[in-house]
């Protein structure tokens, strides 16, 4: 298990051998070798995620949020691990790795603006960024998904 520290404080663990049993999903997807973000209308451009939703499986809950958040589909997942952010109620976010396998107009994204892609988080506009990329642990999944083989 490997231990961080977030912009608010707070310690964070991310843990690869982690069962799936979080509450919230995390998805770092590419398509055609950028990656996809979402443009959050508050925090600005990060990586897609959310919370489940009654009897949803972190698989179907990554699924729908993707698709709510950018229009994508989703051909391929890899589950990473988990991501723990420890506080007064702490919550457990799935992380996966996805292949984007389509990408739908949306006249709706929910609570973003829709979908951006970009080559790397370092591509996306310091203006534009949500502060979650920025997160040691984001940062630190984010390396993870330049070299894993499931993105070759």
């Amino acid at each position: 298990m490997l231990e961080f520290i977030d912009h608010h404080g707070r310690n964070v663990t991310f843990d690869p051998e982690s069962v799936e049993d979080a509450d919230h999903v995390l998805a770092i997807c590419k398509m055609d070798g950028k990656y996809l973000f979402t443009e959050h209308k508050v925090r600005g451009i990060e990586f897609p995620g959310g919370k489940l939703e009654d009897r949803e499986t972190l698989r179907e809950a990554l699924q729908r949020e993707v698709f709510e958040e950018t229009g994508a589909s989703l051909s391929e997942l890899k589950y990473m691990g988990a991501y723990t952010v420890h506080d007064s109620r702490p919550f457990k976010k799935g992380v996966y790795f996805g292949i984007v396998d389509d990408l739908f107009f949306k006249c709706e994204y929910m609570e973003t603006y829709g979908p951006v892609v970009y080559p790397s988080i370092e591509a996306v506009p310091e203006e534009k960024r949500s502060f979650l990329l920025d997160d040691p642990c984001i940062q630190f999944i984010y390396e993870l998904s330049r070299t894993d083989v499931f993105f070759s």
